[in-house]
């Protein structure tokens, strides 16, 4: 099952870092299947339920399972930029989805017992 690798820019600190970051990032996907399917592209907040600061960048990349997708986050090569340059250029709200689709009844189950009376 697919997985995708998302990342929402919430706020940027020292832009030399963040693009010391940028140039540092290719080469640890060597060994790793990660397809980039969106980074900083214009994009278009549609709805904002948390109230949030602005988002200033998106980057989405496509990976071939869960597993996979952890598997290049917690890379050595990974976790040295994202500790030296991407934490303290800028706070992101990353997060990796699993594809594919549940139907209605089995999404969410946590929030069954959310019912208003």
């Amino acid at each position: 099952m697919p997985a995708y690798l998302v990342f929402l820019c919430e706020e940027v600190s020292d832009r030399r870092e963040l693009e010391a970051y940028w140039s540092k990032i290719k080469p640890t996907f060597e060994g790793h299947v990660g397809t980039p399917l969106a980074a900083y592209t214009p994009f278009e907040i549609l709805e904002d339920g948390q109230k949030r600061g602005p988002i200033h960048g998106v980057s989405i990349h496509e990976f071939p399972s869960v597993e996979a997708a952890k598997a290049w986050y917690d890379s050595p090569a990974y976790r040295e930029i994202r500790e030296k340059h991407r934490f303290k250029g800028a706070t992101y709200l990353g997060m990796i989805v699993e594809g594919g689709y549940k139907p209605a009844d089995e999404r969410m189950a946590h929030t069954k017992n959310n019912i208003p009376a």
